[in-house]
């Protein structure tokens, strides 16, 4: 049974790209475009990976992250940071709200596709 993703992001191109790859690498991706929708639709598939932005329209990726994480049915879904935001204090702050691991944008495609696969034990 194939993996699900569900990309946490605002911007349409961004997240029709990654999910375009993750398709591409056998994966079932989802997209949701806001924090509320991800979450609401995180707690509906249960997908086994959040690529999830920090910069979105309703609340910060930062709350998000905190959101999912203290959710019990979602304690075993890895989240994975996938953001512009470059600087320390964003990466600090992204790890305190317990996501697992923080990718910058835009990411090489072989890089990103190999780092989920490790997540989710499929390489």
């Amino acid at each position: 049974m194939p993996k699900k993703i569900l990309i946490i992001e605002d911007n349409s191109a961004d997240a029709e790209m990654v999910k375009g790859l993750l398709e591409h690498e056998g994966f079932n991706a989802f997209v949701a475009n806001n924090g509320g929708e991800g979450i609401k639709k995180a707690l509906e598939i249960k997908p086994d990976l959040i690529l999830l932005d920090l910069v979105l329209p309703d609340m910060t990726g930062f709350s998000v992250c905190e959101k999912l994480k203290n959710e019990p049915s979602l304690k075993n879904t890895v989240v994975v940071v996938l953001t512009i935001k470059a600087d320390i204090e964003s990466i600090t702050k992204a790890f305190s709200a317990k996501a697992d691991d923080y990718i910058i944008k835009p990411p090489v495609p072989e890089f990103l596709a190999r780092k989920l696969k490790l997540y989710l034990g499929t390489r």
